[in-house]
């Protein structure tokens, strides 16, 4: 009898595999969330949370401070100022960098000194302005909070801003950034409204996007790069709405940029001057301020028949529309 050759050959054994845990949902997935293929959802996260926030918080619309943040304030007469080694940073410069304290003599620290000085009473003018604005702007009819005081979180003039707008009272926004060395939101920002970028762009986006006013005090390469930025928008009429612009500072602004000289060669027109306004005082400032919110965003007989600000949050997509919109379920839940 033949040998039956169909019986298969024997092979060596293959481990079961183990059991596998449940692959993570793409949106928990912390290795595809900071990966390159996920940079638009980064990026579009950054502009859908901070809109939901402004949604819940009721906020209309924003006045925006710019400015350093490499000086301290001089809170109290016996408190020595620093200033900072970074713009955000929380660490002070080195001591040689530092002004003059008790007696020292060196000609760059007393240099040093008068600047601090000087940035110190910007500090103050600052929080002023952001004072009064805000207390101007709760007084204004509506749903919405108006015209709220806005910085970019941090430090030096931002904190003074935040600061005066607290203390009217008043919601404030800070758009903090994620730098590679450490910068803390200042402790005014409203919480609800402390937000965090790691787009520069984004940030700007947020700076310009709800703004009716931006207020410009002295600062550096940041403070230049945001004022530009949103003139050039002004100029070009990128804006939806009309910006009132104020330069806060004309002695030190005019020693840093020749804005005339620029329309004098004709890289810009005459009327772009008139993009901006000098002030030098917390009053001038707030005139020109409200003088150009009132002009160009307030309806100031329609807006008396609206009822008071909610004290609830707006309602979210979900809350708004109810049964039309499934809601989403926490990924805990087994279905």
């Amino acid at each position: 009898m033949s040998q039956d050759n169909s019986a298969p050959a024997a092979t060596s054994a293959i481990p079961s595999p183990l059991p596998l845990d449940n692959a993570p949902l793409a949106y928990e997935n912390p290795d595809f969330l900071n990966s390159p293929d996920a940079r638009t959802l980064r990026i579009l996260a950054e502009y859908n949370e901070p809109m939901a926030r402004f949604r819940r918080e009721r906020i209309q619309d924003t006045v925006v401070f710019f400015g350093s943040a490499r000086f301290r304030a001089l809170d109290v007469a016996s408190q020595q100022l620093e200033l900072l080694d970074n713009t955000g940073s929380a660490q002070p410069a080195p001591e040689a960098e530092q002004p003059a304290r008790d007696g020292e003599t060196s000609q760059l620290r007393h240099r040093r000194a008068e600047a601090a000085v000087e940035m110190a009473r910007y500090y103050e003018d600052a929080r002023t302005l952001a004072r009064l604005t805000t207390q101007w702007a709760r007084t204004l009819p509506g749903r919405r909070h108006r015209f709220v005081i806005t910085s970019g979180g941090g430090p030096g003039i931002m904190e003074a801003a935040n600061r005066g707008a607290h203390e009217a009272g008043g919601k404030t926004i800070g758009l903090n950034i994620k730098l590679p060395f450490e910068q803390l939101p200042n402790p005014y920002i409203t919480p609800a409204l402390n937000l965090n970028f790691h787009y520069f762009f984004m940030r700007k986006f947020w700076f310009a996007y709800l703004a009716k006013a931006l207020v410009v005090f002295p600062g550096g390469f940041g403070t230049l790069d945001e004022m530009f930025e949103l003139l050039t928008l002004d100029q070009t009429h990128k804006l939806s709405k009309p910006i009132t612009i104020v330069i806060y500072g004309s002695s030190y602004w005019k020693n840093v940029i020749n804005l005339e000289m620029l329309a004098e060669k004709g890289t810009i027109a005459l009327k772009d001057l008139d993009l901006f306004q000098f002030a030098d005082t917390p009053e001038e400032a707030f005139a020109i301020l409200k003088d150009g919110l009132i002009r160009n965003h307030l309806d100031i007989e329609h807006a008396r028949t609206e009822a008071p600000i909610p004290d609830t949050p707006e309602a979210n997509a979900q809350e708004l529309l109810g049964p039309d919109i499934a809601q989403t379920r926490s990924s805990q839940i087994n279905s």
